[in-house]
């Protein structure tokens, strides 16, 4: 077989650091961004925050940032650019080619004119270097008045403690308190046998964050049996049980409840006797509470041969009380999200703008960069040249974020403005696509943009991939947003009769009534991602 030499010719296509630098600076978040700056400003000395210094060395400065400046471009061989405006854009006016006489490329120059400009300085009054010194060098007297005496800043060790390993009383006041340790904290403020308190430490301990036991009383006699030690014999199943009625009467009530029956009715023994209707709402959660989860109140009527009226006031009463006690007690903090876009009308016109508290105040350091032309060549020239050249990357990389943000938040405003107007219901489908013809990028860029970017409206604050959904055809050859959808099932079963809540198959006929095909199984669908109940657990009795 005759060898032979063939030559073969690709491509290939491969980003450059700076442009995956900026891609993933486009999907940062706001608070993954602070934390990428602060990054940056650790490793780079050419970085520098721009309120870390005072505003009295801005105009001394100045000339000296345009010199430091002027001399790295020279020495890097790099153009100025435009100065970026940051007014807010006008949705009325914005034209939909985005051709806003702002440069395809971010501005290469970020001297501290420039910077400044962008950023305004947050400067920070404080005393001068002088005053410090002089503060520094005077003599301490004799006596310096103190306003605490030596107890307030060592306070004395309380007189009842016997060792480090003492459950301390107040540290029940704990901001990282779960239900286990409130309950042991109150367990530790109880008299009881040391038997009596393993017994319940392991009652406890099967507790589950809903407040409700998690296992069975044989279950933890069985766990009390294996890790029983000494002659006397296991506990039986009576103290434990007995020990778990002294565990119930912990707060919250209801706590320790093996169910939900038993739960519901140690909240309604705490009551007062001279509550009304207590009896009648211990008898039917004694004896009818599935007939009361199923909302079948002709039968409960029936059953307890009470009237519709005294049943509701009954009913009222067990709603009072709380089916997860634990859960109740100790409720998860909500989360705040700062948007990094704001929208506002002004004088009937809807104006989009960057959220100043988001943009990061950067700036290059004026120091560092005008050593590079007294630096002889040699390797400390070579790291100053190539920190500043990463610096410009990184200034370039966050100018370009925010140019696709406010450019991308612009357009979905500009689409949703009915939206801005009237609510949910006046949603317009939008797919990424729409977005990425408009303002000529790919869907992948989209997709990083509107990802955990926020935006505050008159409406609320919601996340820009909030404005994104597929769309239903109606009857008439147009198109409905499924937001739009979902807002009229919650408007249709928030109008509905209580007694007679709509069915799937009737909200479904009722959207045909507006033009909007959708299927019972869609309906259905859309009401679970409301957290709406079906009909019959809707039902209620008033």
């Amino acid at each position: 077989m005759k060898q032979s030499l063939s030559l073969k010719l690709g491509q290939q296509l491969k980003m450059t650091p700076q442009l995956q630098q900026a891609i993933r600076l486009l999907q940062l978040s706001a608070l993954e961004l602070e934390q990428e700056i602060q990054d940056n400003l650790d490793a780079n000395p050419l970085l520098e925050v721009e309120d870390e210094f005072n505003s009295s060395d801005e105009g001394e400065s100045s000339t000296a940032s345009e010199a430091a400046t002027d001399i790295a471009d020279a020495q890097l061989g790099e153009a100025s650019a435009d100065d970026h405006s940051e007014s807010p854009v006008i949705v009325d006016d914005y034209p939909n080619d985005f051709d806003d006489d702002r440069p395809d490329n971010p501005p290469s120059d970020y001297g501290e004119e420039m910077i400044a400009a962008e950023f305004p300085d947050l400067a920070i009054d404080g005393p001068s270097e002088a005053d410090v010194s002089d503060q520094l060098q005077a003599p301490l007297t004799d006596e310096i008045p103190v306003d605490s005496n030596w107890d307030d800043v060592y306070p004395q060790a309380p007189s009842g403690a016997t060792g480090e390993n003492d459950y301390d009383v107040g540290s029940n006041d704990s901001a990282d308190e779960t239900l286990e340790s409130h309950l042991l904290w109150q367990l530790n403020l109880t008299p009881m046998a040391p038997s009596d308190r393993v017994i319940a430490m392991a009652i406890i301990d099967e507790i589950t964050d809903d407040g409700l036991l998690g296992t069975t009383l044989d279950e933890i006699c069985e766990t009390l049996a294996r890790s029983h030690e000494g002659d006397e014999p296991p506990p039986a199943l009576e103290e434990v049980e007995e020990i778990l009625r002294r565990v119930q009467q912990f707060d919250p009530i209801g706590v320790g409840a093996r169910d939900l029956q038993e739960c519901l009715l140690l909240q309604l023994e705490q009551l007062d006797e001279t509550t009304p209707w207590l009896k009648e709402a211990k008898d039917l959660v004694t004896a009818h509470l599935h007939v009361l989860g199923n909302k079948d109140f002709v039968t409960l009527v029936r059953q307890t041969h009470l009237s519709e009226s005294q049943l509701s006031q009954v009913v009222a009463l067990i709603r009072t009380l709380q089916p997860r006690p634990g859960a109740a007690l100790f409720e998860e903090t909500a989360d705040y999200e700062v948007p990094d876009v704001l929208v506002r009308k002004d004088q009937g016109r809807w104006l989009v703008e960057l959220n100043p508290e988001t943009l990061p105040k950067v700036r290059i350091n004026n120091t560092y960069a005008s050593l590079i032309k007294s630096v002889p060549t040699g390797p400390d020239k070579d790291y100053l040249r190539e920190n500043l050249q990463e610096a410009k990357w990184f200034l370039k990389s966050l100018q370009t974020r925010h140019d696709t943000l406010l450019k991308v938040a612009t357009k979905i405003v500009e689409v949703q403005q009915g939206f801005l107007e009237h609510g949910p219901m006046a949603m317009k489908p939008l797919i990424l696509a729409d977005i990425a013809e408009q303002v000529d990028l790919h869907e992948s860029t989209i997709s990083r943009v509107t990802n955990r970017k926020y935006l505050a409206t008159p409406q609320g604050l919601f996340e820009l991939k909030y404005f994104f959904s597929s769309h239903v055809g109606t009857s008439t050859g147009g198109e409905v947003s499924s937001t739009a959808i979902r807002a009229l099932i919650r408007q249709v079963t928030a109008n509905e009769n209580p007694r007679k809540p709509l069915s799937d198959s009737k909200i479904a006929a009722i959207l045909a009534e507006q033009n909007i095909n959708v299927a019972r199984r869609t309906v259905a669908k859309y009401r679970e991602s409301l957290s709406i109940p079906p009909s019959n657990e809707r039902k209620q009795l008033v």
